[in-house]
């Protein structure tokens, strides 16, 4: 167990450093200057800013120098946000990120299994009809159309209650959560209630089911002690990836949402060419993804003793 460990997190380091390397190439091929703003400076100051950041350096001393200042947990100064650290950004708002995205995928994974099971004890009945329906809109509709939707609705439940019930936008409380939670889970919703519902088709037929009926165990019994457990494994594989995602990729919804998260940040670096924010958030987003990865890897083997890591 701890070979394979050290074994994936030397993989996970090298994952981590080809796409440190890959955001550089992408950035400084990227057509623009990160220091032209609306303001003209002088050639003097333009010197200044660019000894500041390190751009009047070849570009490979630039590499080195961004590589030296990773490992050290240092990701530089934000070119247009004055005087603050990309450090500070990710500390400062990646815990809203986080919190809604954990409330995403607690949605997401209850809904998905319950959904899942559901649809393959209905198989090719009216719940199996409906909620498979139901998953295709999910998968195949972007989420901000979901969020549009979901402020539509929020209006309409205020307007008609005649007080503001739940905030249509904004963050703070529990009430400001529920809405942007539910549509960033949507998607990961859909998406495990179809594989659960596959893999519980697969498992339903398996020897051992028919032992344990063979056996006189309770319908119940069988359901949650063989069959739920043994096809929620393709689940818990998509599941790490997927909660990274979610964690981190919830962009247009903080935005629909105005929800200060960190994805709000990247769009902005991205609109306003900030290097240093744009290559810092995307090496973390990396590597969290990267742990999460390596995270369901290690819990496998503890969920189906069949699997040896070794």
């Amino acid at each position: 167990m701890l070979y394979y460990i050290l074994k994936r997190l030397a993989a996970g380091v090298i994952t981590v450093w080809f796409i440190a390397t890959a955001t550089f190439i992408a950035m400084h091929s990227v057509p623009g200057d990160p220091l032209m703003n609306d303001k003209a400076v002088s050639a003097e100051i333009r010197k200044n800013l660019e000894r500041k950041y390190g751009l009047d350096r070849p570009v490979h001393e630039q590499y080195f120098l961004f590589l030296g200042n990773m490992l050290k947990g240092d990701f530089g100064i934000s070119f247009t946000q004055q005087n603050r650290k990309v450090n500070d950004i990710i500390r400062d708002h990646f815990p809203v990120s986080a919190t809604l995205g954990v409330l995403a995928i607690l949605i997401a994974s209850t809904g998905g299994v319950l959904w899942g099971a559901l649809t393959a004890i209905y198989r090719n009945r009216l719940p199996d009809i409906i909620i498979m329906f139901l998953v295709i809109l999910g998968i195949s509709v972007p989420s901000f159309v979901f969020a549009a939707l979901g402020q539509l609705l929020l209006v309409n439940i205020n307007k008609l209650v005649g007080y503001s019930l739940i905030p249509v936008a904004g963050w703070g409380t529990i009430w400001h959560m529920l809405m942007p939670s539910l549509v960033l889970g949507l998607g990961t919703m859909a998406l495990l209630t179809r594989l659960m519902r596959s893999s519980m088709l697969e498992v339903v037929n398996e020897d051992y089911i028919k032992t344990a009926r063979a056996k006189g165990l309770s319908p119940t019994r069988i359901f949650f002690r063989h069959q739920l457990r043994n096809a929620i494994l393709p689940v818990v594989t998509v599941l790490g990836p997927q909660i990274a995602a979610i964690t981190t990729g919830g962009f247009v919804v903080e935005l629909v949402f105005a929800i200060p998260g960190l994805g709000r940040y990247f769009v902005q670096a991205v609109q306003q060419l900030d290097y240093t924010v744009i290559m810092g958030t995307t090496v973390f987003y990396g590597a969290f993804l990267v742990f999460m990865v390596i995270v369901v890897d290690i819990l496998y083997g503890f969920i189906d003793p069949r699997v040896r890591l070794q």
